[in-house]
């Protein structure tokens, strides 16, 4: 097998790993904060490409502008999604089960809807810097492959000083330890709970714009990342970012050099088997301790 081969699917698994492990990421901030599954987190990975191009070709706006608008967007689905679906089972002390399935029900309605307001077919968006490949030993590196591991790189340094130098970042990690002792503290932890939302939605809808230049956005993409997003999070140690980011850098590489000497066809079964051998070998993840 050629070196330059496997280092180019290498480079192409980082990017896509840093976009699994973003929407682990979002996976992990809801469920510290609730102790909830979101599954509906694929659809806001799908909105993020798929407004920022509605915005682009239908609304003529800026590419930044439209770019704003669709992460606020997404991010205020977020909180529309916490306070319709999630807080009325949440307050009546719904199981785990039930919510799971309500949020998978949200994805779904999200899905149509897009289908029925905007198409069917396949959306991409301009990459964000309009360069040749960087070549390091013969291996082409894109410009937004860089852009993907860059901002993914700043936005999870960003997450750590959030949770924790900020009030709020540290409201939250507060609600993650124990939601009624946060609660007799002083912490609204139903703010707390909508806030969880919108910083996962916004998350999603970060990583699909970035997504997008490279590959593309449809209705029915959603489902996919969420399964991805969710191997990421198993991986790293559900209920810690940093480890489903680490989690989702490694899903992404695995997957790449599966898709070389195995092919495509290949690719989700691989990311199960992963998911499989954690679940029996270490339940807790690379971040968690060992049981």
């Amino acid at each position: 097998m050629d070196v330059t081969l496997i280092g180019q699917s290498l480079v192409s698994g980082l990017g896509i790993g840093c976009v699994y492990g973003l929407i682990g990421i979002g996976f992990c901030v809801i469920y510290n904060a609730s102790g909830i599954v979101n599954f509906a987190q694929g659809a806001f990975v799908m909105l993020g490409g798929m407004i920022t191009h509605v915005l682009l070709v239908r609304g003529e706006l800026p590419y930044g502008l439209a770019i704003l608008l669709a992460v606020l967007a997404v991010a205020l689905l977020g909180v529309v999604i916490e306070r319709v679906v999630v807080r009325p089972l949440w307050n009546r002390n719904a199981p785990m089960f039930v919510m799971i399935l309500a949020t998978l029900a949200a994805q779904i309605v999200i899905e149509r809807l897009t289908y029925l307001a905007v198409d069917d077919q396949p959306k991409t968006l301009p990459v964000f810097t309009d360069l040749p490949p960087v070549m390091v030993r013969g291996i082409a590196v894109n410009m937004q492959a860089l852009w993907i591991v860059a901002g993914s790189l700043a936005i999870v340094g960003l997450l750590a000083l959030f949770f924790r130098t900020t009030r709020t970042g540290k409201a939250m990690r507060a609600c993650a330890i124990n939601r009624e002792a946060a609660a007799l503290q002083g912490i609204p932890v139903h703010s707390m709970l909508a806030l969880a939302f919108a910083l996962s939605a916004g998350l999603g809808a970060i990583a699909g714009i970035m997504l997008t230049p490279t590959q593309y956005t449809a209705f029915d993409v959603g489902v996919p990342f969420a399964i991805s997003g969710f191997i990421a999070a198993i991986i790293g140690g559900f209920g810690r970012p940093f480890g489903a980011f680490l989690g989702g850098l490694m899903l992404g590489v695995v997957q790449a050099v599966a898709i070389l000497f195995f092919g495509a066809g290949l690719k989700t079964v691989v990311a199960l088997s992963i998911l499989l051998l954690f679940l029996f070998v270490r339940p807790s993840g690379i971040l968690g301790l060992a049981k």
